[in-house]
Formats: structure tokens, C-alpha cells, sequence
């Protein structure tokens, strides 16, 4: 919604850049950053508004030193300057991803360049753009399991399963590893370590850009969509911000452009996608503060506590749910309880005389004042359960912070956790003023 103008309105928002702009350390005559954007230039790359510079909410970022207007590119990086798959096929590494088998994957080939170029040190040719990539990462992969565990479910669940699938990839491509081993003095063992592999797929997941590519020969049929944009991958997310992004033909470059415009020295930012918070931080390993995609998923463990299980049709509306796809996506948001998780409950809620009416219910009809009523109640309980559960996670958040567990892990667990404490509350308000229109 446009804001209202006025003298105050135009006072408040020139604070608010001023702020902004004393909040951001200009970084761009930091040598590595020097070094970064003379090799940029070297392999075409033209760009004279972006600054690097540090935020106090963002951390490393990007600031324009002139106004962007609606429409106007934000950078435009040659093809020269991305790391694909094509890059490491043509790269040293080529001719045994080539000649292995079973096809390594895409996300390997990368995972296996980046590591080997970060050990190249000096000799590589990608070295300024490795020398100002993270060291580490602060994606769930990277924490202890005691905080993993004070996810919310989904997360935790979703967290658990990357710990899993790094695991196996890193386990799967010993072999792969090993056959490399004439490139090295040194024994591929202590090359290819876990926490190598780790930070190479960390350093994939967080950081590349979607760019289509075309099935290659000695690379199997997963997705081969990623391609690293040294500088523009400086570029934080805000989900306010709209931007087009993709590659060029024409033009050969990756481009983003504004859809919204930006003030001279204000942060740019770019936007990943409508995600929630839970899937920025499993994600990206970040949470993105008032994000109005933001909201907290009722899991079907949460709906069992919460419902009588013995009743005789309950089985029955079970299989009804699942089966009409009502058991996944069930939230609360700013707004309250979310359309489908209250049709679910109200299915749920239905008395045997009213059991014939299911399909009227899962297409938003109302039933009878009785259901409406019934699942209230149950919404409600529903909250107050997440509520409690919510509350008991940030107080062991504080105890373990009391003791200087993995603070900076921590920290994002519970600014998660406190977005969703602030939703789950705001919805129990509504709930409870009778706010809400249940048909």
C-alpha cells in the first residue's frame, strides 16, 4: 500500500535514507574487492554505480552511487565471468569427469572445481573471486544437532534431511575423488574433505544464480541450472523488492534489472523469491526480519495432538484430507489461520449426521453454525499448542545461549521463532476478539 505524502512523511523517509547511508562501510577500496573488480574488467565486465560496502543489518552488500530508475539494470555480468558447468567440462577437470562412470552431476562438477581451485591458491585464474567468497556458512549443515533440534518441525525435518543428503553425496563421490588424484602431490583424502565438500555445496546452494543449460556429455540428467556470478552474487535479498532476472542471449550476460528503482546510496537489493522464513534459512542460512511471506505450518503430528483420534469416522475424514491434498501447506499468518488449514478442521470437524457434506466444506462452503463453532475451538487449540511449544524453544534458546553454545546459530533459530511467536499471537488475538469469519 502507498504510504501517505506530507512534510512529515518526506521528513521521516529522508531520515530514513540519511540513516541508511551512515549505517553502510564503504569496502570497495578494500584490496581483495580491488582485485576482484580489475578481474571483472579484465573479462568485460563494466559497471560504475555498484560499491561493496558492509551493512549493519545485511552484512556485505552492494550500494548504488547513483539513482536507479524503475527499468534500469542493477548489473549486467558477461558470460565470461560465470562459473558453469561448461566452465569446469572445458576446465583440467574435464577430461575425467568425462571419462567417469556413472555421470557425475552437475552440482558435483561444480562442488569438485571450487574446491579444487580454492586449493589452487595463487595459480588459479578464479582466485579473486574465490578469495572473497564466505569461509563458512551459517546454513543449518553447519550446526550443532542440539540447536538443529530447536528448529519448528518442518525446518528441523528439512535441515536434517540436507545433513543426510550431504552425507551421501560426500560418502558417493569418494571414488570420483580418488580418480583425481594425479593432479595433486598431495593425497586426495586430505583434499577432499567433508568440511570441503560441504563448503563447496554450501557455497552452490547459497550463492548461484538460475541459468538454464543444455544436457552435457559426462554429466548425468539432474538439474544443471546453476552458474556462479562473481560480484552480483553481493547483491542481498529483500522480499520488497521486485527485479527481473535472467540471462541474456543477446547481450551474453547475466542481467538484473529494477523494477522498483533505488536511491543514490541506498543498499540494492534483489529479491530470491517469495519464500518464507523457514525456507530462507534452510536455504540461504538467514531470516529475513517482517517478511510478509512469513507464516508457521500446522504439521499433521500437531493436528493429532490436538483432535480425538478414536472417534468412529475419523479414519475416514483422515483419508479425505490426504487424499485431496489438505494435510500439507496448513498455516497461520499475520491475517490468522489460512483457508485450507481451517477447511481441514472443519472436515475434521464434522458430526456423523453431517459427514455427507465433506465436499462442501473443502470447497469453502459452510455447514452448519455447530461445525463453525466445533472448529473454532479446535483452531484455537491448535495455536495455543504451537504457542506453548514456540515459547518452550526460545527458553531453552536462552538457557543455551547462557552458556555460549553456537551463539551466532542460536540467534537465527530464535529470530525464526520469535516471526512465528508474533504470528501465532497475533492469530489467537483474532481468534479470540471473534475477528474471524469462519465461512
Amino acid at each position: 500500500m502507498r504510504s501517505k505524502r506530507g512534510r512529515t512523511g518526506r521528513r521521516r523517509k529522508k531520515k530514513m535514507v540519511t540513516d541508511s547511508t551512515q549505517s553502510a562501510v564503504n569496502k570497495s577500496h578494500d584490496s581483495e574487492y580491488v582485485q576482484l573488480k580489475r578481474w571483472l574488467k579484465v573479462r568485460g565486465f563494466q559497471n560504475h554505480h555498484l560499491r561493496t560496502a558492509e551493512f549493519t543489518d545485511t552484512g556485505r552488500g552492494l550500494m548504488t552511487t547513483k539513482f536507479l530508475q524503475q527499468g534500469e539494470l542493477i548489473i549486467s555480468l558477461p558470460e565470461k565471468c560465470l562459473i558453469t558447468t561448461d566452465t569446469v567440462l572445458q576446465s583440467y577437470l574435464g577430461k575425467y569427469i568425462t571419462e567417469w562412470s556413472p555421470p557425475i552431476s552437475p552440482l558435483l562438477a561444480l562442488c569438485t572445481f571450487l574446491i579444487t581451485e580454492k586449493r589452487a591458491g595463487d595459480n588459479s585464474q578464479w582466485k579473486p573471486y574465490v578469495a572473497v567468497l564466505p569461509r563458512t556458512y551459517s546454513c543449518p549443515v553447519y550446526w550443532e544437532s542440539v540447536v538443529v533440534h530447536l528448529l519448528p518441525e518442518p525446518a528441523k525435518q528439512k535441515a536434517l534431511e540436507q545433513v543426510a543428503e550431504l552425507h551421501e553425496l560426500y560418502l558417493s563421490s569418494l571414488p570420483f575423488f580418488y580418480s583425481l588424484q594425479s593432479l595433486f602431490h598431495d593425497s586426495t583424502e586430505n583434499i577432499f574433505t567433508y568440511d570441503a565438500v560441504r563448503w563447496a555445496w554450501c557455497t552452490v546452494n547459497t550463492r548461484t544464480v538460475y541459468m538454464k543449460h543444455k544436457q552435457r556429455f559426462g554429466l548425468s540428467t539432474e538439474p544443471n541450472n546453476y552458474a556462479l556470478a562473481p560480484y552480483l552474487d553481493l547483491l542481498n535479498h529483500s522480499p520488497a523488492v521486485q527485479v527481473e532476472a535472467a540471462f541474456n542471449e543477446k547481450s551474453r550476460c547475466y542481467e538484473i534489472r529494477t523494477m522498483d528503482g533505488c536511491r543514490k546510496y541506498e543498499q540494492v537489493f534483489i529479491c530470491y523469491g517469495p519464500h518464507d522464513n523457514q525456507r530462507l534459512l534452510s536455504e540461504y542460512g538467514f531470516v529475513a526480519a517482517n517478511n510478509p511471506h512469513q507464516s508457521v505450518y500446522v504439521t499433521k503430528d500437531v493436528i493429532l495432538q490436538c483432535v480425538s483420534c478414536k472417534e468412529k469416522q475419523f479414519v475416514k475424514k483422515w483419508s479425505l484430507l490426504r487424499e485431496n491434498g489438505f494435510l500439507e501447506n496448513l498455516t497461520f499468518g499475520l491475517d490468522g489461520p489460512s483457508w485450507k488449514l481451517l477447511a481441514a478442521l472443519k472436515l475434521l470437524c464434522l458430526g456423523p449426521e453431517e459427514f455427507t457434506c465433506w465436499k462442501k466444506i473443502l470447497l469453502g462452503t459452510s455447514v452448519s453454525d455447530s461445525n463453525d463453532r466445533n472448529c473454532m475451538e479446535l483452531v484455537r487449540k491448535v495455536c495455543t499448542h504451537l504457542l506453548e511449544e514456540t515459547s518452550q524453544s526460545l527458553m531453552n534458546i536462552s538457557l543455551l545461549k547462557m552458556k555460549k553454545t553456537s551463539e551466532n546459530h542460536l540467534a537465527l533459530v530464535e529470530a525464526l521463532r520469535l516471526e512465528e511467536l508474533k504470528i501465532l499471537q497475533t492469530s489467537m488475538d483474532i481468534l479470540k476478539n471473534g475477528q474471524y469469519i469462519t465461512s
